[in-house]
């Protein structure tokens, strides 16, 4: 990998829902996402999750979707999915750097939490190397981790 693309985060809307929509991991990563679609009609319906689609200028190469729980305080990141013609090029990592930059913006923001699949080694690696930390906590079968606020670095 030579240099990291340039991440770009903005909301999900009427001129990008269709390219998000057929972002897809690899075959061998869909045991650890759920479907890009699944994801949007969940922040449709239920509005806890606000849909964003990550771009590299003008492409669609992902999606991912944040939150805030106001019982535990804190920010979290879900449905993180780099499609799969654009994997192992920094882009997963950009991501998660620039969601905590758009946290470090936001009133009351104390902590970003994510959750991860125990078998998903390089999601594991990955938010450990930003900084979060697994708690023991698990949600739905998944790990969770937390990353106190603090500066972005990268």
């Amino acid at each position: 990998m030579d240099t990291a693309p340039e991440v770009d985060l903005r909301p999900v809307d009427a001129s990008s829902w269709r390219a998000v929509a057929d972002v897809a991991p690899r075959p061998d990563q869909e045991r650890w996402v759920t479907p890009v679609t699944r994801y949007l009609c969940l922040c449709l319906f239920e509005r806890e999750w606000h849909p964003m689609a990550v771009r590299v200028g003008d492409e669609v190469v992902g999606f991912l979707m944040w939150g805030f729980d106001p019982d535990e305080r804190s920010h979290c990141i879900g449905g993180v999915v780099i499609d799969a013609a654009h994997q192992g090029k920094g882009i997963g990592r950009g991501v998660i750097t620039s969601m905590l930059r758009m946290f470090e913006g936001l009133d009351g923001y104390r902590e970003a939490a994510l959750t991860i699949h125990p078998d998903n080694t390089v999601a594991r690696r990955l938010y450990a190397s930003l900084g979060f930390v697994e708690t023991g906590e698990e949600s739905e079968g998944e790990l969770v981790a937390r990353r106190p606020r603090a500066p972005v670095t990268e």
